[in-house]
């Protein structure tokens, strides 16, 4: 196997063994101390080697360096950032399978009698000829993000060997807890201190998305009155009922399920409970501030009109905003999407600009001066065992990522 970047597979499969899933029921963060020993035993003594400086671990979860600049002419500031937890799926014993010259057909996943098949994900249909990296299917990969990790660690490390390669200030962050949305949260932008960053957190070759959805979490409680069902009539009030109706009165088409480009949604995460006390957390997304507070309003509309009709307060809602369209700040210069752009186009890749039905990182620190647009990491069919990734698309990776701080 002809390699354009001798230490990239290796050090992704090194990443992706160490299991560093995030834990939404964590008071902490970083959530797990998994995360915490990656962070420090083997990604800031690796940022070290590669030839980063100043290189320091924070409180918040974050590792983080730089690589000077070696021409006073670029006088931009660039920072990179991935996250290091994994999904909420098994990521214990990764076990990645390497699949060179893929043929097109299907792929085994280890014994675990899973496979993934074309008739399934036709987008393998993209890779014949490539070399895949699969899980065995008992695990997730872990491509998210750490082959974002990896790329960004390989193309610093391509950039000490190769003075030569003119470039601006690099700064490089490394986070806990995306994948449950409160990693970013204690981002310190004013200590991280670059003019505009990328999260290299996307999927599939030529991905540059600066659109996310708005989101918000919804938390209702539904109290009931319980009587024996024999005599139950105008005196019981099933907390499971009422979650039912509240359910059934919003719209009908509404649903991720339903839903695609640029449409909103509600979506029921949870629903839980007696006669006496039901519960159901949802989640509320959407693109247009307009359309995303409508969507708010309803739900408070509908709890309203049903404690109206009950006569109490039966209906306890509570809603809290997540993170918000980071559209919003970087439309307001448009320097990273063009750079990113342009270089992606100078290397043969066809950008691939659409909205991300979803969030990142980048979402919060956009918000917090930093305009943080998303790129490509490579990794497919994310979250699950039959996650996979191009270490073709990785190296392309690296090649976007050397492109934007060497470009003017």
């Amino acid at each position: 196997m002809i390699m354009k970047y001798a230490n990239l597979l290796d050090r992704f499969i090194t990443y992706v063994k160490v299991n560093t899933r995030s834990d939404e029921n964590s008071t902490t963060t970083p959530s797990t101390q998994s995360q915490v020993d990656f962070a420090t035993n083997v990604l800031i003594p690796e940022m070290k080697r590669v030839g980063l400086q100043n290189v320091y671990y924070l409180p918040n979860g974050y590792a983080i360096g730089t690589l000077p600049a070696n021409d006073p002419s670029f006088t931009r500031k660039i920072g990179f950032i991935s996250h290091m937890d994994t999904a909420d799926f098994n990521a214990e014993n990764v076990n990645p399978q390497i699949v060179e010259n893929y043929d097109g057909g299907v792929i085994a996943l280890g014994e675990s009698g899973f496979t993934l098949d074309p008739a399934d994900f036709a987008h393998l249909n993209n890779y014949k000829g490539q070399t895949l990296i699969t899980t065995d299917g008992t695990t997730l990969l872990g491509a998210d993000d750490k082959s974002g990790i990896a790329e960004i660690m390989t193309a610093i490390e391509y950039l000490t060997a190769h003075p030569e390669i003119k470039h601006g200030e690099i700064r490089v962050g490394f986070g806990p807890d995306e994948e449950i949305g409160v990693g970013a949260d204690q981002f310190d932008a004013e200590d991280f201190d670059v003019d505009f960053a990328y999260t290299v957190d996307g999927g599939p070759l030529g991905e540059l998305q600066y659109e996310t959805f708005s989101a918000a979490g919804a938390e209702i409680t539904f109290k009931g009155r319980n009587v024996h069902p024999g005599t139950a009539k105008g005196q019981m009030i099933n907390a499971l009922q009422l979650a039912i109706d509240f359910h059934n009165k919003l719209p009908e088409g509404a649903r991720p399920e339903l839903t695609e480009g640029y449409e909103g949604f509600y979506h029921l995460m949870n629903i839980d409970g007696t006669v006496e006390e039901a519960s159901a957390s949802y989640i509320i997304r959407d693109f247009e501030t307009e359309s995303f507070e409508k969507r708010k309003d309803l739900m408070k509309s509908i709890a309203d009109q049903m404690n109206a009709e009950l006569g109490s307060e039966r209906i306890l809602l509570t809603l809290k905003d997540q993170y918000y369209n980071m559209k919003q700040v970087i439309e307001k210069d448009m320097t990273p999407i063009t750079l990113a752009k342009e270089v992606m186009e100078d290397l043969g890749i066809t950008p691939i600009i659409e909205p991300i039905r979803g969030g990142t990182d980048g979402s919060k620190i956009s918000f917090m001066g930093i305009p943080t647009p998303n790129i490509f990491a490579g990794g497919e069919n994310m979250h699950g065992r039959f996650e996979y990734v191009s270490l073709q698309t990785m190296e392309r990776a690296v090649d976007t990522i050397i492109g934007i701080v060497t470009k003017k």
